[in-house]
């Protein structure tokens, strides 16, 4: 068993957040990890396909209760990255009605900040992030191509609400927001169609999108909590030369 020896980033979200390792795609969480190497571990708590509603009892899982705090590793930075299931069109399965998405995200966010919580951790900072804005045309392209073809399960109007709401939560939970939707929707020069230069299947980011996405992330993390940005974290042990300096004093 590994000791608790580092503190954590905890990424949890859909299936943008449980591919942000996959081998090419330079994702978030494979970029984060690098940059944190030493200082805190990322753990990778993305649930593919999964929606706010199903993602609930998960997430009640993967925060220790106050009795188990004292055990295991802090969680110093929480992400939370959904909506983009939630947002799918009635009737799919993954459809979570905008309010009862926005009531989610608040409950999370209590469970994790509210003294009465059973899993209250005060030191844990949060960033909410906006789901990304959907391609309708290269979405439709995809699913069509499907064997047998599907219909359109996402709308491009209706994303942008989610990520609204997204926004809004942060603001009156007083934390810390990433807005893909917006950073995306901007590099894309506000052309829909464009945005398939940040995404492979007008759903899930490629490299580019990624790209964007860490970047903004990061600038939240400087600008929100700067104790946690990267290069204001001390290492967890000393760097080698600290070592060679010590041998090379013991041998003069």
């Amino acid at each position: 068993m590994s000791a608790a020896i580092q503190d954590v980033i905890m990424l949890f979200g859909d299936s943008i957040t449980q591919g942000a390792w996959t081998p090419g795609l330079n994702g978030y969480g494979e970029q984060l990890t690098h940059v944190y190497a030493r200082k805190l571990d990322v753990l990778n708590r993305g649930l593919s396909g999964y929606n706010t509603d199903w993602a609930t009892p998960a997430f009640k899982k993967t925060i220790a209760t106050r009795q188990e705090q004292e055990y295991v590793p802090k969680i110093r930075l929480l992400t939370i990255w959904f909506g983009a299931n939630d947002s799918c069109i009635w009737p799919s399965p993954q459809h979570v009605p905008l309010d009862k998405f926005a009531k989610n995200l608040k409950e999370w966010v209590d469970l994790v900040h509210s003294s009465k919580s059973e899993h209250y951790s005060p030191d844990t900072r949060i960033i909410l992030i906006t789901p990304p804005p959907v391609n309708t045309y290269q979405r439709r392209a995809d699913l069509e191509s499907r064997e047998p073809a599907r219909l359109l399960d996402r709308d491009f109007e209706t994303t942008r609400k989610y990520a609204d709401a997204v926004k809004g939560v942060a603001q009156e939970k007083g934390v810390a927001v990433t807005d893909v939707w917006t950073a995306l929707w901007e590099a894309a020069g506000k052309v829909e169609p464009s945005l398939s230069r940040f995404m492979y299947d007008g759903l899930h980011l490629n490299a580019e999108g990624y790209e964007v996405m860490y970047k903004a992330l990061l600038a939240t993390v400087r600008q929100n909590y700067p104790e946690l940005y990267y290069d204001n974290l001390p290492e967890t042990f000393p760097p080698w030369l600290q070592h060679a300096e010590q041998v090379a004093q013991a041998n003069d």
